[in-house]
Formats: C-alpha cells, structure tokens, sequence
C-alpha cells in the first residue's frame, strides 16, 4: 500500500495516460540520449520487487530496489521509459496501477543517482500485466469505425485534406471509405485469382496523388498465366478513370504455390516504390539473386528500375529490382514519415516472427536464419523478434510474453500529433493470429510493451492524418484515439 507521508513513491495517474504497452522484448534501455549519463553511481542497483517476469500482476504494483553503496542519493523508477517516481529514501520503492495500461508484458527500470548527479546504468525487469484490458488509459477502442468490409489486405490514406481511405480486398475489389462511411460503390473491381493468398493484396498512392490522382496496386493476375502484377491507375472521383490502367510490372514469376506472395507496396521518402515479394513457398528462393521472389523491390514510379539499386550492375531483367534478399513473406511494411527509415513485417514459419530494419542489399538470412537462429556472417539479424510458443519460464526468451504466429501490419507514429509524447516516433506493429498490437521502444532499445488488442485479424495498420491509430482486420477498421 501507499505510504501517504511519501507520495513520490506514487504514479500519478496523469502520467499513466496513454502509456500502453505489450508483451515484446527483453531490451530494456532508458532513453539516455535525452539525459546522458555522466560517471556512472557505483555498486549495484537490484530490484527486489516485483520478481523478473512475474506474470498476471493485478491492481497496484509495489516497486523495490536496494543497493549496498551508501553514496545513493536517490533513485529513479521508470516504467516503459517514462518516469514512475524519484525517491530518496531506503529501502527505495515506487507504485504503478496496473489498470491504467493495456494487459501484456510491460518493462520497469530502476537505476541510482548520487550526490553529485551521476547515473547507475539502468536495472530492469519484464512483467506482465493481468487481465483484459484492451487499450491504455486515456485512450478510446471504436471497432465500430468502419463495419461492412470482408476479405480485406490492405488500405492506404489519401492526404489532408481529401482523407479518403482506400481499402483492397481480396476478391479484387478496393473500396472507398470518405467521411467515415464505407462508400456501396467500389472504387473500383479487378480480375484476380484469389485463391489460397493470392487476389489484390497491396495499395499505395503516388506522393504527388493531390494533383496527378494516380494509385497503385499489387494484385494476382491470370491473364497469359497465373503471376502477381503491378499497375497504375488514374482516380476519377471515388471511382476509377475508365481504361487509366497501366501495367508497370508484368514480370514477376509465375506462381507454382499459393501462398506467400507479399504483396505490401508503399512510397519511400526518395519517391520510389518500394514492394514486398514473398518467396511463394520455395525456400530458396529468397536467396537466389537472380529471382524477385522473397525479396524487397525497389521502382521508380513508372516501374522501370533505378540505376542505383545494389544489384543493378550484376543482375539481369526484374532481379535489378532487388533491394534486400533473404526474406519469407513480407506480407506488410512500413515507411517512417520524414526518414528513410523501413521496418519489413517477416512472417515465420514454425518459430519465430521478425521485424526488420530495410537497408540496401542487406540479407536477412530466409531459409538459413529464422528469428535469432542461424544469424551469421552476412545475415542480418532482426531488430525484434518473437515467438510462436512461450519460452520456459515465460517472459524469458527473445520477445518476452510476447506470443503471436502472424505479424501482419506496421506503422510508424510521426513525432507529432495528439498521441501522447511516448508513442510519438515509436512504431506499432500486429500480430494477425493472436489480435494484439504492440509497439517498438526505438529510443529504449526498440523495447516492445503492449498497446492492445482487437476481436479480428489484424492485416494492415497506419496513422491517420488525424492522429488516430487504424487496424484494419479482415472485416473492419478498428480507431485507437485520445480524447
């Protein structure tokens, strides 16, 4: 319980709004770009309480830390690298109220700070929080957004001020979502194999979309044989410009398997067009330099292939495309605002699921690597990873409590909008089997803490140009906002 003569050791409710945080990983650095550490305190910093992932932690969740070097002044306590509380008194101790963040693994640090103001490094230890508590204080869950929809990929946002969502299903038709209404006629219907995961799986709008109109679109074709293709179109209103096609890369390889054929396209910052392909269920594929399959591409906007992709001068046809290898099915990906900084969604096979940071020619290691097994000499590893069973004892293993088989959508939140400060710049992921939402840490280590769940099956995520945080799941858009 509280002491009321020491309130410090209390988290004020305010700074608990909007803190959510999920079961992820075991990286657990405070962010010391803000604060540098000059000479560190001496001796050792414990934490005594709660025990290293302890689990179903339930109401308020006492904090301890005890240290043996008598020059402490005072410590700090933090949860998901936001301040609980500094106190100055042995043993030294803080409160969290578990209710005001979503259910999952969450990430508390202590660390000491002497006379003179240096730091200890951080002491931390990962938790999980029981219950069912669907999204962190402060915020509102309407899975009610935007109903209707079915079979649905993906979607992509017009810019401020036309707001429009465009939404891909599967079956081949993209729909229009204008002034938070689903609109009943389809922007716009394709012929498509939709079979297994085949059918229109990704949408993107050229940067310049206020003034040219022009979207782009992934999707299976069997016109001449069964491939995935990647066309242009022309908006005319909410509807398609009659005969605006124009096919701009018709090469990609005929498809043997099903499955894994990605199918995310989005702009980077340099005006390119970047696309996920997934290997289509031949593992070596993803190695094999000389195929698109399991790989990032990179176009200019009119689908020819830029000079300065890092295979260009050593390949031929479609794999002069190639931008990163080594992948399995990149169904999603994101693009930071701002930067030209990618996080690729990895769906694993049988283990693990990944998220990786894009860089040019790099190999993330699909078929011989999957999570952190196998890493070595050129592979590289993923910036977060979890499992698809728990570790033993759970919490203990790469991604924590965190336990999902799909990850399957990404977005980055921009370093400015009504979120508050400690989800700006950070980047929001799902997992598509387990209906959860986490989000990476990037100025604490890429720590992952729960934000939330959903009753579907997350397929694609982005923040809208009103701040607001969109899921959307195979049959509607779920809204995470602040008041």
């Amino acid at each position: 319980m509280n002491d009321p003569h020491r309130p410090d050791r209390t988290l004020c409710r305010s700074a608990l709004q909007a803190l959510a945080v999920s079961v992820l990983v075991a990286a657990c650095g405070g962010d010391d770009n803000a604060n540098p550490p000059t000479t560190p305190a001496q001796g050792p910093l414990t934490i005594t309480q709660p025990a290293a992932f302890a689990s179903g932690l339930t109401g308020v969740v006492s904090m301890q830390a005890t240290s043996s070097d008598p020059s402490i002044a005072s410590v700090e306590f933090q949860i998901d690298g936001t301040l609980i509380a500094t106190d100055a008194t042995a043993p030294y101790a803080a409160t969290v109220d578990s209710n005001a963040f979503a259910s999952g693994q969450h990430v508390l640090r202590a660390r000491a700070i002497d006379a003179t103001g240096s730091q200890s490094a951080w002491s931390s230890v990962i938790v999980q929080f029981g219950g069912s508590r669907t999204q962190p204080t402060g915020f509102t869950r309407n899975e009610n957004f935007i109903t209707g929809l079915s079979d649905a990929t993906a979607f992509a946002q017009a810019p401020t001020p036309d707001g429009r969502l465009f939404v891909c299903r599967q079956s081949g038709e993209m729909r229009v979502v204008k002034n938070g209404a689903l609109l009943p006629v389809p922007f716009m219907t394709l012929a498509v194999d939709s079979s297994s995961e085949r059918g229109l799986l990704g949408v993107a709008l050229h940067p310049n979309f206020a003034t040219n109109n022009l979207i782009y679109a992934y999707y299976t074709t069997t016109s001449g044989r069964t491939h995935n293709r990647i066309s242009r179109f022309t908006a005319n209103g909410d509807v398609l410009m009659a005969g605006s096609e124009v096919v701009l890369v018709d090469d990609l390889p005929t498809l043997s398997a099903g499955n894994h054929n990605g199918g995310a396209i989005h702009f980077g910052r340099d005006g390119k067009l970047y696309v996920g392909v997934g290997e289509n269920g031949v593992r070596a594929n993803a190695q094999d330099l000389t195929t698109p399959l399991g790989k990032l591409l990179r176009f200019n906007d009119d689908g020819s292939i830029p000079g300065d992709n890092p295979f260009f001068a050593t390949q031929i046809g479609l794999a002069r495309a190639i931008w990163a290898y080594g992948l399995r099915n990149p169904f999603t990906f994101a693009v930071q605002p701002g930067t030209d900084r990618i996080h690729i969604n990895d769906v694993g096979e049988v283990t693990w699921e990944e998220i990786n940071v894009a860089a040019k020619g790099a190999n993330y290691g699909w078929p011989n690597s999957e999570g952190p097994d196998g890493v070595n000499g050129n592979i590289t590893g993923p910036l977060f990873t979890y499992k698809h069973s728990a570790a033993a004892p759970p919490g203990s293993g790469p991604g924590g409590f965190f336990v999902g088989n799909v990850i399957a959508g990404g977005t980055f939140y921009p370093s400015s909008g009504p979120f508050p400060s400690q989800y700006r710049g950070n980047y929001f992921f799902a997992d598509s089997g387990a209906s959860l939402i986490g989000m990476l840490d990037l100025a604490n280590d890429s720590a992952a803490y729960a934000f939330g769940n959903v009753s579907g099956n997350p397929v694609d995520m982005l923040v809208a140009n009103d701040g607001a945080l969109l899921v959307l799941t195979r049959s509607n858009i779920v809204r995470f906002s602040t008041p």
